[in-house]
């Protein structure tokens, strides 16, 4: 189920709004950027000040920022999901925002070999969902998938997709 509380209303659907994102790939990347920045920070403080190659107060900041920039970038990657309700699907993906009324989404789809969810939309264009991945957790990305279909499906002009 999506990472919501897992309820449905009457028809089988996720209970609105629903939130979907990959869980275990969020809570790597951040344990990872919190490991990485708290290395850095201790070897900063760690570096000698003094003997034969002294390490300076910029030194030690640039050690630092560099935690808290690895930190921010695996924060970015954290980052996509893609929050249904009633009235349509905000999708976030690493850089962008986009909000899409049920009515604009005509197929959702996720092939075997595709890295996430694409949704084929009323203008012609493709849109990626990279908050529904198959490649940690296949299980739980088809289950995403065919939830996010039957959203679209319920309250949309959406066709069935792949």
């Amino acid at each position: 189920m999506p990472a919501s509380d897992g309820r449905a209303e009457p028809g089988g659907l996720p209970r609105l709004p629903v939130t979907f994102r990959p869980i275990r790939t969020r809570i790597v990347l951040m344990a990872l950027g919190a490991c990485v920045f708290t290395v850095l920070t201790v070897v900063a403080v760690l570096l000698p000040a003094t003997g034969g190659a002294p390490w300076g107060t910029g030194d030690r900041i640039a050690f630092v920022a560099s935690g808290l920039l690895v930190w921010a970038v695996l924060g970015l990657l954290a980052r996509p999901r893609a929050v249904a309700d009633r009235d349509g699907l905000t999708v976030v993906n690493l850089t962008t925002r986009r909000r899409l009324a049920w009515a604009q989404i005509i197929k959702v789809s996720l092939r075997p070999g595709d890295p996430w969810v694409s949704l084929d939309l009323h203008d012609g264009t493709t849109l990626a969902v990279m908050a529904i991945q198959p490649g940690v957790d296949s299980r739980r990305a088809l289950a995403d998938a065919r939830a996010l279909r039957a959203l679209a499906d319920a309250y949309g002009t959406a066709g069935s997709g792949d």
